[in-house]
């Protein structure tokens, strides 16, 4: 992270949120990973850094909606960062009830004459307590039913109309507002080392509530507390992760002793999980295009007691040019992607992504894809995965790729649970961020047909 992205803390939450939104904005910084510098940088206490993120989590998610709402009480231009701490106060205001409008307008108004002058400081008073005696202008005066949705749900309008060309209005409205709601906080279980049971013990024996999850086994749901600081996670006996993206991991279910081949595997989650599925018994070798990465999971194996896997730099598109052919019995492939479906926990996505970005993502897929194919046994397992929703880097890069090669098969996902088994198709599976409150994501499964076949 650039030194220009370092946030200063004085204690003050309202100013700390602003000055980290203001660098996501013209720094091109990431939201969660300057938010958790910040936190860590300054040991900020749990009361503020639960408001902080708040603030500027849902400050972020929100912006376009609280544009609109703004837009009838600005006259004429103001600062960048004036906007930027009306949106903060707004937001305060009219999604959080727990703050006292007039505590976030008066908090606004301190700031405004700390970063700028009396001025700025009244105007912001001015536009504010207007905003408090008119309330926000409805989004019902929108006739275009993708531009309100758009607004309403502060998704860009080529977006909007792209999920709803995909999925239909009805999915992609669930979808919209699913977006800007909280993740669920979840960690997965190191079978190696505990048993699901044992886990939940030792984590409430830390003072912290854990449920196991009806999706996935060894998925719990954490609804208080910090599960990075507990023993239980230091030991090694449990890592965060996402609940959808333990799915690929579960589809690929490779049995120990094989040979397996983890592509663009930084920062080491599903790779650790493939591991312990394998019972730490085989070999995974994970490679990554950056070299620097490979220390995060050369980090993660350690701490949790993982000793098969091997790291490498290498590009998963020249893997053919390092390593043997036909030498691995399963791969997995988790693409690069747009990330459309992590915008909750990445917001920034909405606003930075362009339509033509996924077209150039479906050439590095396909090329993976490719180089994959030359490296796999025959009647290998090859497991295609993506945090995205969209159909074009999804189903398109399945059509694609099987079409380039009819030495590969579609195949049905195995060893899934019920509820996402009913989901599959053709070898396919969509998750949607509103099925069960994970992140989206699409996992797709092909084996390697032999000279008879």
């Amino acid at each position: 992270m650039s030194k220009k992205s370092v946030v200063i803390w004085d204690g003050n939450v309202r100013d700390a949120a602003l000055s980290i939104l203001l660098a996501v904005d013209k720094n091109q910084a990431y939201s969660n990973l300057l938010l958790n510098e910040t936190i860590k940088r300054h040991k900020i206490e749990a009361k503020d850094r639960a408001l902080l993120t708040e603030i500027t989590y849902g400050t972020l998610q929100h912006k376009m909606t609280l544009d609109y709402y703004l837009e009838p009480f600005i006259r004429g231009s103001i600062d960048h960062w004036v906007r930027w701490l009306l949106r903060i106060s707004l937001y305060q205001i009219h999604y959080l009830t727990r703050i006292p409008p007039h505590a976030a307008v008066n908090e606004a108004v301190e700031i405004a004459k700390r970063r700028g002058h009396r001025g700025i400081a009244s105007m912001v008073n001015g536009i504010l307590r207007s905003v408090l005696r008119s309330g926000v202008p409805s989004t019902d005066d929108i006739a275009d039913p993708i531009e309100r949705l758009s607004i309403e749900t502060s998704h860009p309008m080529w977006l909007v109309q792209r999920f709803v060309d995909n999925y239909g209005l009805e999915v992609a409205t669930e979808m919209l507002h699913e977006n800007n709601r909280p993740p669920v906080q979840t960690v997965r279980v190191n079978t190696t080392k505990a048993t699901v049971q044992q886990a939940i013990a030792k984590l409430e024996a830390e003072g912290l509530t854990a449920n196991q999850s009806d999706v996935i086994p060894e998925c719990l749901y954490i609804t208080n507390g910090q599960p990075a600081r507990t023993k239980a996670f230091k030991e090694g006996m449990i890592t965060i992760q996402d609940e959808s993206s333990m799915i690929p991991a579960n589809v690929l279910n490779p049995s120990p002793g094989m040979r397996v081949l983890d592509m663009c595997a930084a920062p080491g989650g599903k790779t650790t999980h493939i591991a312990e599925i394998m019972k730490n018994e085989g070999s995974i070798l994970a490679t990554d295009l950056h070299p620097h990465k490979l220390d995060l999971i050369d980090h993660n194996t350690e701490r949790l007691g993982l000793d098969i896997v091997e790291t490498a730099p290498i590009d998963g598109r020249k893997a053919p040019e390092f390593l043997q052919a036909a030498s691995f019995d399963a791969i997995l492939v988790d693409a690069p992607c747009s990330g459309l479906g992590v915008m909750r926990r990445k917001p920034d996505i909405k606003y930075t992504k362009r339509e033509e970005d996924l077209e150039s993502l479906q050439k590095i897929q396909l090329a993976l894809l490719d180089a994959a194919t030359k490296v796999l046994k025959t009647d290998g397992k090859l497991v295609y995965s993506t945090c995205t929703v969209d159909i074009q880097e999804n189903e398109g890069t399945v059509k694609a790729f099987l079409t380039a090669h009819p030495e590969m098969e579609a195949i049905q996902l195995e060893s899934l649970p019920t509820k996402l088994a009913e989901k599959q198709a053709n070898g396919m599976l969509q998750v949607f961020p509103q099925d069960f409150g994970s992140d989206g994501f699409f996992v797709a499964a092909f084996r390697k047909k032999g000279e008879s076949n």
